[in-house]
């Protein structure tokens, strides 16, 4: 499957109307052609087949630099698979996607990918890291939705709490963050926590909702059981040598 094909595939399932509202809806100046997500979804699925890794990074990237909404979306989708073997390149395209993020879908498209390649690879959380620290609010909102696996574990092992601790130090910096995606982020990967570990996200309000945005925290705090309570949660990861961001 080469990339010109691949476009060539997805524009013969264009709908000029959709593609209008689509524009409009998600702002961001660059060509749609009005597919479906379950569209897209299968188009990917049937070039997956056959295709070996290095094949399927390739079009991914090529995908990807074409700047088409529904290419971008494909992209992700191509690399979106838990279990990839010897998978460094796949982990370093999407990481290389994170900076040119301009909107919520390509953004969350590119993460599920992502998600499954940290899972396979936490060392990698410290290149999550860095991105905290990045002017770009996209990148920066990225390391949230990009480690939402850590807020899903019902028994999770010590590594995978020094994960979710390392994440809501990110958090607790983010809550002084006015941009509406910041904000939205830590809402959303604190409500996703809450349905697992109440008691670490009552904590965190409790020392920090004064801080967050209305919205966000009515949204953190929507699924916490009634009679919640702020307990003291303890640490997880030593206090020196960790990263801070």
């Amino acid at each position: 499957m080469t990339p010109d094909d691949a476009l060539a595939q997805l524009r013969a399932l264009s709908d000029p109307d959709r593609a209008a509202g689509m524009a409009d809806y998600h702002k961001a100046p660059r060509e749609y052609l009005g597919l479906t997500t379950p569209q897209i979804t299968d188009l990917a699925q049937s070039w997956r087949e056959g295709m070996d890794v290095p094949a399927r990074v390739a079009l991914a990237d090529a995908l990807w630099q074409s700047d088409i909404f529904e290419a971008k979306i494909a992209a992700a989708k191509l690399l979106t698979q838990a279990r990839i073997k010897q998978d460094a390149a796949v982990w370093a395209l999407i990481a290389s996607w994170v900076p040119t993020f301009d909107s919520w879908a390509i953004a969350d498209a590119a993460a599920i990918a992502g998600q499954k390649r940290l899972v396979a690879d936490p060392s990698r959380i410290d290149t999550v890291a860095e991105w905290t620290k990045s002017p770009h609010h996209w990148t920066r909102r990225a390391a949230m939705v990009f480690t939402l696996p850590w807020t899903k574990q019902n028994h999770p092992k010590p590594e995978d709490l020094a994960v979710r601790q390392r994440v809501l130090e990110w958090a607790a910096a983010y809550v002084h963050d006015p941009e509406w995606f910041i904000q939205k982020s830590v809402a959303w990967w604190l409500r996703e926590l809450s349905k697992h570990d109440p008691d670490r996200v009552s904590y965190f309000l409790t020392n920090h909702a004064r801080h967050m945005k209305p919205f966000a925290r009515r949204e953190a705090s929507k699924l916490l059981p009634k009679d919640a309570t702020a307990v003291p949660v303890k640490r997880t990861e030593p206090d020196s040598g960790a990263e801070q961001a």
